[in-house]
């Protein structure tokens, strides 16, 4: 069963439940998960970001894919 098949059991199982009491509870418990998380940074982090963002803006990257080639080359050498 994947994601979605199981969210739509759910769904379905959920809109047939008229417990008040066990409905806060499955919302507690979902409100958990989904909360968004605030990150505090120290200035020397909020620096460090920055500058990776400026790196990014000027193409100053490797892709994913050059990562691996090159991971792949040094480990063909050793």
């Amino acid at each position: 069963m994947n994601t979605v098949e199981l969210k739509n059991i759910l769904i379905h199982r959920i809109a047939g439940i008229n417990d008040k009491s066990f409905l806060n509870s499955i919302k507690t418990i979902i409100d958990s998960k989904s909360e968004s998380i605030t990150y505090k940074t120290s200035p020397k982090q909020r620096l460090k970001i920055s500058e990776g963002r400026e790196q990014i803006a000027n193409s100053e990257y490797f892709t994913n894919e050059q990562v691996e080639l090159e991971i792949e080359q040094w480990l063909k050498e050793k």
